[in-house]
Formats: structure tokens, sequence, C-alpha cells
């Protein structure tokens, strides 16, 4: 059992509050505004124990660190901005991406990453 600490508190507030996978940085720059003492190490070990706990989930894109998110999501896609180095959800699955394998395979899964700018970089 884990203490409940203001930290963690500050910590899992900036993932239900934050609808997109977050780096380890994203999470300190959000949580330190309601906790501006901390720091990157304590980040780190917190999430560390969520995800040990089945509560984050790794997102894992191209180029970019580890990100995380609530592992209590449903299944969907990620787009990642070439320029800010955001990472957004995307939320629409193409039916037919089974179809993309090669005759005779068979697909038990799959992600899809979309790149480019977001919004705010366009």
């Amino acid at each position: 059992m884990h203490r409940d600490t203001r930290q963690r508190r500050a910590i899992r507030r900036v993932f239900t509050e934050t609808a997109r996978p977050l780096s380890p940085d994203d999470v300190l720059e959000l949580a330190q505004r309601s906790v501006p003492s901390l720091g990157l190490a304590t980040v780190y070990r917190n999430i560390r124990r969520l995800h040990d706990d089945g509560w984050l989930a790794e997102v894992e894109l191209p180029g970019g660190g580890m990100r995380y998110e609530l592992a209590a999501r449903p299944h969907h896609h990620h787009f990642l901005c070439r320029a800010c180095d955001q990472a957004f959800d995307v939320h629409n699955c193409p039916e037919s991406v089974e179809e993309l394998a090669p005759d005779g395979f068979t697909v038990e899964g799959h992600e899809l990453i979309l790149f480019g700018l977001c919004a705010a970089c366009s």
C-alpha cells in the first residue's frame, strides 16, 4: 500500500484532467501548478508505481520517450505533432485495418500513429 501524498494526488489529477498521453516532463510541468516543490524524481517514482498498480498504461511513440495515460481508456490511437512533440488521442479506428495484412496472416491487434502538425502548430 502506498501513501496518498499531496504529490501523488497532484500527479493523478493531471492524468484524469488531461485527455492525452503525457511524458514525465509534461506531468512535472502540469503538477507543479498545484505542488510547486514537486521534483522530476518524484514524478518518475509515482508514474512507475501507478503503472505497476495498473492505473497507468505506457504509450510508446516513435522518436520520443515513453508517455503514459490512464489504463482504463478504451481502444484508441494517437497523433504525434512533429513541431511541439505533444501526443493527442485519435478516437476513430479504421474498420478495415485487418484487411491490410497479407493473405493468410492473422491480425491480433494494431496501433495506428498519425504524424503531422497539431492545430496550435499548423
